[in-house]
Order: structure tokens, then sequence, then C-alpha cells
């Protein structure tokens, strides 16, 4: 086990809009989609998170919904992250939201949205899965590891 005490927490944000979900992708390496959204800031709380990452990535305040997913990994340099993915109920709001000013756009290189027929790499996997079988949205928080 490492000596190093550190590990990442983010928050992002689900949102579908006509059986779509919105997806982002980042500079540097476009080969996979995401969702929307950001590490937690010293002192924030998870809502807050995702409300301030949605509005600086997207241009749009969103209507925060039920906690999803949680996911558990490790990235590249071995460092753990901890990510909550929120429902965000006004997924209409977003179509266009590229056009928008937007405060972090260059953290993005794309915004798509995926269908669940689309042959898109979205990470992570088990959302790629839900998407497709039509079941990304859940009364009970599950759990990715």
């Amino acid at each position: 086990m490492s000596d190093n005490k550190e590990f990442v927490v983010r928050c992002r944000g689900i949102i579908l809009h006509n059986n779509k979900l919105l997806v982002v992708r980042h500079p540097g390496d476009t080969s996979y989609a995401a969702l929307p959204g950001g590490h937690l800031e010293w002192g924030e709380d998870v809502r807050s998170c995702i409300s301030r990452e949605i509005i600086e990535e997207l241009g749009v305040k969103p209507v925060i919904g039920r906690l999803l997913y949680i996911n558990n990994f490790s990235n590249g340099g071995g460092t753990p992250s901890v990510e909550f993915f929120f429902e965000i109920m006004n997924g209409g709001d977003y179509e266009g939201c590229e056009k928008l000013a937007r405060s972090h756009a260059f953290e993005l290189a794309a915004i798509d949205w995926a269908s669940p027929t689309d042959d898109i790499n979205i990470l992570p996997k088990k959302i790629a899965e839900d998407l497709k079988a039509g079941t990304i949205l859940s009364d009970e928080v599950r759990y990715i590891s």
C-alpha cells in the first residue's frame, strides 16, 4: 500500500433529453466520452460541486435530482477516485449549450448527445451499458467498481 494519502472526488451529471445522454470529450484524448462534471473543491459539498461544474462547462444551471451512481476506481497514476453521478432534471435546457458563453469551455473538446444505439466509448462502461439497456435511471443508487 502506498504512503500517499491523496484521493480525488468528482461529481458528474447524467443529462438525458429525447432518449439521448449528453456526453463530453476532453482535449488530449477524444477516443472516449465522459459525463460533464469535475473535481470537488475543498469545503464544497457534492450538490454544490455538480451545480458549479455543470454551469462552468455547459453554461446552464442544473436542476439536480437523485444520486444514481457511485464509481470507485484508480486513475492511471494509482490515485483512488470516487465519482458521484447525479440525475439532472432539466435536460432540454442543454440543447445547443455548446453555443453559450461558458467560463470553462476550454476544458471540453466536444459536447455530444449519445443515443442508446450509437457506438460511442462512454466511460464508465456501466453507464454506457445502462444507456443501451434503457436502465440508466433507477430508484436505487448503483455502485460501480
